[in-house]
């Protein structure tokens, strides 16, 4: 079984991220870059899966600017067999996203695209919907554990109202969620034995993608300041400064 994990640099989870004076955006400049959350753990997944026996291959592929390569490069530390770079100084949108996912899926034939359920740049948790509606295959969101019997996925889903499992025929999409497994640390021979493995570079235009946004984005701002808690004396006082705030 190939597998294909698609895998996205955004600003580091640790890092507080800065608005634009201008509000027109998110300043990243010497902001530390890492992979998304959610993609570690859908390569430490693939990787899993290939160290069971159950996948033969994985593929990482990261749609970005040249430093996105930085990003493959972890990926394959952690035990992806290669990666592909679609280079692009612009900021791609989910949609074409998924149209790009959609002709590397073409040309590699992999049973398998395992992703993170969203990016924690954009949050926008449609890019693993959209690929599975271009080319029609079936889909399990927010995975909290995969198992593969023959030609059928079994993927537990994490639901409002607990878990809920269903089978995939694959070929097929699946997005993971925080607890299905915790991704490992590369080790240092493996980041090494990373810098050899091939990374193949693409561009939108190779693959015949029309990148164009199709949103405009009006105004970011921060979020309200969180103003002061106070104390009370005693829970009468508490209960009377609630009515008093609005709050019930």
């Amino acid at each position: 079984m190939k597998v294909l994990v698609p895998v996205k640099r955004v600003i580091d989870y640790n890092v507080k991220v800065r608005v634009k004076s201008d509000q027109t955006g998110v300043d990243l400049a010497n902001v530390k870059m890492s992979m998304n959350p959610f993609d570690e753990i859908s390569v430490e997944e693939a990787v899993r899966m290939k160290e069971a026996g159950t996948a033969t291959e994985v593929i990482a592929v990261s749609i970005g600017p040249q430093q996105a390569q930085e990003t493959i490069r972890t990926a394959l530390a952690m035990g992806a067999d290669r990666g592909i770079l679609i280079k692009t100084d612009a900021t791609v949108e989910p949609l074409a996203v998924a149209k790009l996912l959609a002709k590397v899926v073409a040309d590699e034939k992999p049973d398998l695209v395992l992703l993170g359920k969203q990016a924690i740049d954009d949050d926008s948790n449609q890019t693993g919907q959209m690929l599975a509606a271009l080319l029609g295959w079936p889909q399990g969101t927010f995975a909290y554990k995969i198992e593969k019997d023959g030609g059928v996925l079994k993927v537990t889903r994490e639901v409002d109202g607990g878990l809920q499992t269903v089978k995939l025929t694959l070929p097929a999409i699946v997005t993971v969620d925080l607890r299905l497994n915790e991704p490992r640390y590369a080790s240092l021979p493996n980041i090494m034995k990373a810098k050899k493995k091939e990374i193949a570079e693409k561009s939108p235009a190779d693959y015949g993608v029309d990148i164009s946004p199709r949103l405009t984005v009006v105004k970011v701002t921060e979020p309200a300041v969180r103003s002061a808690g106070i104390k009370v004396e005693d829970v009468a006082a508490l209960v009377a400064k609630l009515k008093t705030a609005g709050a019930i």
